[in-house]
């Protein structure tokens, strides 16, 4: 249903309610007539970026926001809004070899840092680190102070930092970890975020980058890259990280997110950074498209006059009709003609 009618109905009610405190109610003689409003109404965040990856200089008007979905007409959404300060679910997830292993001294005091900066008390936070095993130290932890995020690292590394440490009879690997991190942020509330500090190399996963990949979109987990490199300054024409067969890459921005160069002097801007670009997303909602199916679909936001800006969009569960609810009588329908209409074209599957 659409969400000014749900507003109506509740004035509705309002409106009995308020004459009731004035008179005493009449004897009823026939039975009350309950009204069913049931949500259709999808939410899509949306990363919108100008092409250096910069943030736009000017916010983007309501009206410019248009959806298609599996190539389905392109149909304007009902309303678009910034993120702001919606509670965050974030997993960090700390690979520490390869290149990467150059960003782990300063990382314990560049998370503490969120804590005054860019998070806030309705977040929540977890702490893993791959190792023999993956090991967390915070699960979904009120963020409160900088003190307990960089024990929470410390704890997590130690084994990582020991100096005499012991062959691994069995180590984990990236995709496993980001499929096992995506599977726990699945059951959490808020904007699921998995920020994943790694050289995006997977040395024996049994599951493949794309397992990955079709979870993080079908679970709306946002996943956000931060890689070692010589530079951090964002440079197409140099850094190997815009290789499109860069699988890492992809899981980022097929979720919704973004790969960031960082070094070990930026990565406490960089993760702030981050953060920031989630809370400046814009929130498209529409209804739900009148011939929705079940299964993989792809979804697309175009912004008018939007030029070579970098739009990126996490994935959505959208909620399906209830046959049981459709068939009650009491059950307002939606109006069709307000939603968009799904195409013929489904995703095409990507090879593992």
């Amino acid at each position: 249903m659409k969400l000014p009618l749900f507003k109506a109905g509740i004035f509705a009610v309002s409106s009995i309610m308020g004459l009731a405190a004035q008179q005493l109610p009449a004897p009823l003689e026939e039975p009350i007539h309950t009204l069913h409003v049931y949500a259709d109404l999808v939410q899509v965040p949306t990363l919108v970026l100008a092409k250096n990856h910069e943030p736009l200089k000017t916010p983007i008007p309501e009206n410019s926001f248009s959806v298609s979905i599996d190539y389905g007409p392109w149909f304007r959404v009902t309303h678009v809004r910034p993120e702001g300060n919606d509670p965050i679910s974030l997993a960090i997830l700390l690979d520490p070899t390869g290149a990467a292993a150059n960003l782990m001294p300063k990382i314990s005091d560049a998370i503490a840092a969120l804590a005054t900066s860019s998070l806030t008390t309705r977040d929540h936070i977890s702490i893993y680190v791959m190792d023999c095993g993956l090991i967390r130290s915070l699960d979904d932890l009120p963020v409160e102070s900088p003190a307990e995020l960089k024990h929470g690292v410390d704890l997590a590394l130690a084994p990582w930092k020991a100096p005499q440490k012991a062959p691994c009879r069995q180590s984990v690997y990236l995709w496993d970890a980001m499929g096992f991190i995506s599977n726990n942020l699945y059951k959490l509330p808020g904007r699921r975020v998995m920020l994943v500090v790694s050289d995006g190399t997977d040395r024996g996963s049994v599951r493949s980058w794309n397992e990955v990949r079709t979870f993080t979109q079908a679970s709306a987990v946002t996943v956000v890259g931060m890689t070692n490199s010589v530079t951090s300054v964002w440079n197409r024409s140099v850094l190997w990280l815009q290789n499109e067969a860069n699988p890492f890459q992809t899981i980022c921005e097929l979720s919704g997110g973004i790969l960031m160069p960082t070094n070990p002097d930026s990565i406490g801007k960089t993760l702030d950074r981050s953060i920031t670009m989630l809370r400046q997303r814009y929130i498209v909602e529409f209804p739900r498209p009148s011939n929705s199916t079940k299964g993989e679909h792809d979804m697309r936001v175009k912004i008018a006059r939007s030029g070579d800006d970098y739009i990126r969009v996490s994935g959505v569960s959208v909620p399906m009709p209830d046959p049981a609810v459709l068939a009650d009588p009491t059950t307002v329908p939606s109006d069709p003609s307000h939603a968009p209409e799904q195409g013929q074209r489904r995703i095409l599957q990507k090879p593992n």
